[in-house]
C-alpha cells in the first residue's frame, strides 16, 4: 500500500469518525423536546462573533454549565427588526468583526463537539434566502442544529421555507405573539420543536415589568398542542424568570446575556455563566412552587 492510498484511508476514518459524533445531534428536531425533559427549560440567546467567534465558543459552553437548556444561536443580520438596541448593536460588532455564515457553520460543528444540548439558529429571511435555503437547511442538519427561528416570517409565509425544513429534521419554530389573538391555536397546533411566546409588544430588550396576559396566551397553547411553550423577550431578572417559568415551560433571555458580552467582551464567558446560574436556580423554583 502506498503513502498515499494510507493518507486516504486515514482522512476516510477520520471523517468518519466525525460524522458519526454529528449523527448523535444533526437534523433530530425531537431533540429540542430534552431542554424540556428535566421540568422548566432556561433557554440562552447569543449573538455569533460577538465580540468574536472565539468568545462566543466559550460563552456557549459556560451558559451550558451554568445550567442553559437549549441555545439560541443568533446569527447577525444588518437590519434585525425584531431586535431592540442591545442586540443590534451586538449583530453590528459581530458583523465588523468578520462574522458570516459560514464561520458560523464552523463554530457549530465544533461546538458539537462536546456540547450536547439542543441548539437552534434565529435569524432573518434573508439571510437564509441569500445563503440559498437548501444549503442553509442541509447544513444545519449536518453540522447539529435543530431548529430555526425566523421572527420576520409570520405564520401564513411560513410553508416557503416548511418543506425544506421538514426535509431536513429542522424545527421551524413559531413565535406567538399578545397580537396574535384568534390565530393562536391555528399556530399552535402546527407548531414544531416549542413555542415561543412574545411577552410584550415591540422588540427585544430588558424590561422592568411585563404586563400582558401571558396566562390566558399559555392557556389556548395548552388548549392545542401538547408542545412545550417558552416565553421570551424582556426578561432580565430573576424574578421574572421565575414568574415567566411558573406560567409556562420555560424562560428565554437574549439582552441580558448580549449586555454581559458588551460590557466584558472577550473575558465574558466567567460573567455569563454565573448569570445563566442564576436564572436556571429560579426557573428550577418555579418548579417547585408551581405558581407565581
Amino acid at each position: 500500500m502506498t503513502n498515499s492510498e494510507d493518507c486516504r484511508i486515514a482522512l476516510a476514518n477520520a471523517d468518519s469518525e466525525e460524522t458519526k459524533e454529528l449523527k448523535k445531534y444533526a437534523g433530530n428536531k425531537e431533540n429540542i423536546r430534552k431542554a424540556f425533559d428535566g421540568g422548566k427549560a432556561f433557554i440562552a440567546f447569543i449573538t455569533c462573533g460577538d465580540p468574536d467567534l472565539a468568545t462566543t465558543a466559550k460563552v456557549v459552553r459556560a451558559a451550558v454549565a451554568g445550567g442553559a437548556d437549549l441555545i439560541e444561536l443568533g446569527i447577525p443580520f444588518s437590519d434585525p427588526t425584531a431586535e431592540g438596541p442591545v442586540i443590534q448593536e451586538a449583530s453590528l460588532r459581530a458583523l465588523r468583526a468578520g462574522t458570516t455564515t459560514d464561520r458560523i457553520f464552523d463554530l457549530v460543528r465544533e461546538l458539537r463537539k462536546d456540547v450536547t444540548v439542543p441548539m437552534v439558529f434565529m435569524t432573518y429571511a434573508n439571510v437564509v434566502f441569500s445563503y440559498g435555503a437548501e444549503r442553509f437547511l442541509s447544513l444545519c442538519q449536518k453540522t447539529g442544529i435543530d431548529g430555526l427561528i425566523l421572527p420576520d416570517v409570520p405564520y401564513e409565509e411560513k410553508e416557503e421555507f416548511g418543506p425544506s425544513c421538514r426535509k431536513y429534521g429542522i424545527a421551524l419554530i413559531s413565535l406567538i405573539a399578545p397580537t396574535s389573538e384568534d390565530r393562536i391555536s391555528m399556530i399552535a397546533r402546527e407548531a414544531e420543536g416549542f413555542l415561543y411566546l412574545v411577552s410584550s409588544l415591540g422588540v427585544t430588550g430588558t424590561r422592568s415589568e411585563i404586563t400582558t396576559d401571558l396566562a390566558s396566551m399559555v392557556r389556548r397553547v395548552r388548549e392545542s398542542t401538547d408542545l412545550p411553550c417558552a416565553i421570551g423577550f424582556g426578561i432580565s431578572t430573576p424574578e421574572q424568570a421565575r414568574k415567566m417559568a411558573a406560567l409556562s415551560d420555560g424562560a428565554i433571555v437574549g439582552s441580558a446575556i448580549v449586555k454581559l458580552l458588551a460590557k466584558y467582551g472577550t473575558e465574558a464567558a466567567p460573567q455569563v455563566e454565573a448569570y445563566v446560574r442564576s436564572m436556571k436556580a429560579a426557573v428550577v423554583s418555579a418548579s417547585k412552587t408551581g405558581k407565581m
